[in-house]
């Protein structure tokens, strides 16, 4: 399948879903996260359960005009306590997801894989963005812009992992993924070249089967099938690749907020991973930069 733009993943997500999956909001108690929930509520796409300070929660959402009793909320001391409540109502079936709100990452996180929580699963927790490029014909995946800072050849085996796991539930299936460095040929001063050629050759003998996998191979091949024409450059992949590995943090938050500052892109972000993502924004983006990620999530829960 593939989404031209998040309006269509909007459609999906609305129309396409068996049921509307549930949020648990930590600190809820932040205007634009209330926004962006009230707007995924009012759309069809999920059910909020909203946690923390109640008071101060219902002062927010009159505020914006809405109704409180349209959401359940639960009462929280603190942050923690929010957490806390949250990783239980994940145990206990009664959340789907979770979405960070006036609430440290650190101690959210924290909160969420104690191993009393039962959220951990002993995969590398990683971060999963979908990009809207003008001048590229569908939305695209890129790993990890903002968690793994340096990953190692086992490291990145499962961020690769979790990035094509999120893309399938998607239904980017199969997805099609570059494996990014600054040229195709292996370079014993840059390992990440040596790493993706054995990504390469793990996925060529049966690892994660049904996905292409390709690399070392640059941007410019990656997604523009003219590039790898002229460059003499014969794969299938070139201007039809789903999902973008990075090799490094660095790469991929330049790459992103070049694409974001610099070519118009729009783009979301999930934690995954875990037993169910997070979504981890940053508190100070406003409603609609909160409201694409809780439309990923939801896409990717499982039913």
């Amino acid at each position: 399948m593939i989404y031209s733009s998040f309006d269509n993943l909007v459609d999906k997500v609305r129309d396409g879903a068996a049921r509307r999956k549930v949020v648990a909001v930590v600190a809820a108690e932040d205007g634009h996260t209330l926004e962006a929930v009230a707007q995924a509520t009012r759309d069809g796409i999920l059910i909020a359960r909203l946690i923390g300070r109640a008071d101060k929660i219902r002062a927010e959402l009159a505020a914006l005009g809405e109704d409180a009793g349209q959401f359940e909320i639960v009462d929280a001391e603190d942050p923690i306590a929010a957490a806390k409540r949250a990783a239980e109502l994940v145990r206990d079936g009664a959340a789907d997801f979770v979405m960070k709100g006036k609430v440290q990452t650190a101690d959210l996180l924290r909160a969420m894989l104690s191993s009393e929580t039962g959220m951990r699963t002993g995969r590398q927790l990683s971060h999963f963005a979908l990009v809207q490029i003008p001048n590229y014909h569908k939305l695209i995946g890129l790993t990890d812009v903002a968690i793994n800072i340096a990953p190692d050849l086992a490291q990145k085996k499962e961020i690769v992992e979790n990035a094509v796991f999120t893309m399938r539930a998607i239904g980017f299936d199969p997805p099609n993924v570059a494996l990014l460095s600054s040229a195709e040929t292996i370079n014993p001063k840059m390992p990440e070249t040596a790493e993706a050629a054995e990504l390469t050759r793990l996925n060529r003998e049966g690892w994660l089967a049904g996905s292409h996998l390709e690399g070392p191979i640059s941007y410019d091949l990656a997604i523009s099938r003219e590039s790898a024409r002229i460059k003499g450059y014969d794969s299938p992949l070139p201007g039809e690749v789903d999902l973008l590995v990075v090799p490094h943090i660095t790469v991929g938050n330049t790459l992103l907020k070049a694409l974001r500052y610099s070519a118009g892109a729009a783009s979301a972000g999930i934690v995954v991973g875990g037993r169910v993502p997070i979504v981890l924004t940053s508190r100070a983006v406003e409603a609609q930069d909160k409201f694409l990620p809780l439309v990923i999530a939801a896409s990717v829960s499982g039913d």
